[in-house]
C-alpha cells in the first residue's frame, strides 16, 4: 500500500461511542506518533459487518482521499468540495449537530474515491451503508461517523497528504487485535 500517513481511531469497547484519533506518520523506516484527540463513533459502537442505519461505525481500514464541507478550503492537500447545500445537516436535527459538515473527510468505506464526499455510489450496494466521514464533534456518538474536535479537523485537513497516501485504521481494540 506504501502509506506514510495513519489515522487510527480506536475505542476501548465493541458498544461504546467514545474512542480515540492518533495520527501516526513514517519517517524513513520508524512510525512516529504526531498528534491524537479524543473522538467519537457510532452511537452504538463498532460493527465488522455495517450496515445502513444499524448507528455503528465500520471496522476496517480505509484510504482517504476526499474532502469538503460548508466552510472554505482550510489549506488541505485532499481534493476539496465546499458546498453549503450539499453539506447542510437537516433543519430538523438538534442545534448540536448544525456545525458537524463544516469540514469532512470522506473514509472510503462503500464509495469511489475521488469523488466528493457526499457522491451517493455505494459500489458494495446501499445496504452496506456509506457517507462515513471524519467530521466535526458534537459531544456524543454518531450515525457511524467519526468525529473530531474543530482544531483536530483543521490539523487532518492542512497535515493529510495525497502523496503520502493516507488511511484510517478504525475499529475497538478487540477487533483490531484480532
Amino acid at each position: 500500500m506504501g502509506t506514510r500517513q495513519v489515522v487510527a481511531v480506536y475505542g476501548e469497547q465493541e458498544d461504546s461511542p467514545d474512542s480515540t484519533l492518533v495520527l501516526y506518520e513514517k519517517r524513513g523506516t520508524t512510525w512516529q506518533r504526531i498528534r491524537s484527540w479524543p473522538a467519537h463513533n457510532g452511537k452504538r459502537g463498532w460493527t465488522t459487518n455495517h450496515r445502513e442505519d444499524d448507528r455503528r461505525s465500520p471496522v476496517g481500514v480505509y484510504t482517504l482521499s476526499d474532502a469538503g464541507g460548508i466552510r472554505d478550503d482550510p489549506g488541505t492537500l485532499l481534493p476539496y468540495t465546499q458546498d453549503e447545500d450539499a453539506f447542510q445537516t437537516p433543519y430538523y436535527w438538534d442545534e448540536a449537530h448544525w456545525h458537524d459538515f463544516d469540514y469532512v473527510i470522506a473514509i472510503d468505506y462503500n464509495r469511489v474515491p475521488g469523488t466528493r464526499p457526499d457522491d451517493p455510489t455505494r459500489p458494495m450496494g446501499q445496504s452496506k451503508g456509506g457517507g462515513i466521514w471524519l467530521h466535526l464533534d458534537h459531544g456524543d456518538g454518531t450515525l457511524g461517523c467519526v468525529s473530531v474536535p474543530e482544531s483536530a479537523m483543521r490539523y487532518l485537513l492542512r497535515r493529510l497528504d495525497p502523496q503520502d497516501r493516507p488511511v484510517v485504521v478504525m475499529g475497538d481494540r478487540a477487533n483490531l487485535e484480532a
